[in-house]
């Protein structure tokens, strides 16, 4: 696989996030402003890129997607930003904090083209047995 992923935020949950996409061998970086949780990172995945600037993400072309598990006040404008750049997008729950702003990234990915995804709790988990579409 391509390691094209980067993970924007490392704290609470984003430290699973990041062992899941390193595991599946399509973690490109890290990215996070804490460098305390970088440094602890890098301990972990030392061949994994370490980035403090979200901007440095968007800009870099190797990155083809992202994965924010930032606090849920920041999820509408990193979203947007990463769609914007075209970037595809999964953001850990809530998609964001107003209805308004979730309907504005879906109309954003449908005309850029991108996809965008919200993680929960197993709903992508091998042991699952059916998805909401099955029902």
């Amino acid at each position: 696989m391509e390691k094209n992923i980067a993970v924007i935020g490392c704290g609470y949950w984003g430290k699973n996030l990041v062992r899941n996409f390193y595991e599946l061998g399509t973690l490109y970086a890290i990215c996070d402003l804490d460098k305390k949780i970088l440094e602890e990172n890098k301990k972990r995945y030392p061949e994994i890129n370490l980035i403090t600037s979200f901007e440095d993400v968007l800009d870099n072309p190797k990155i083809k997607a992202v994965v924010i598990a930032t606090p849920a006040f920041s999820h509408f404008s990193l979203a947007k930003e990463a769609l914007l750049h075209g970037k595809d997008v999964l953001v850990e729950k809530p998609l964001a904090l107003r209805l308004e702003e979730g309907e504005e990234l879906v109309a954003i990915a449908r005309t850029e083209q991108r996809i965008l995804m919200v993680d929960h709790i197993l709903q992508y988990h091998r042991g699952r047995k059916f998805c909401h579409a099955e029902r």
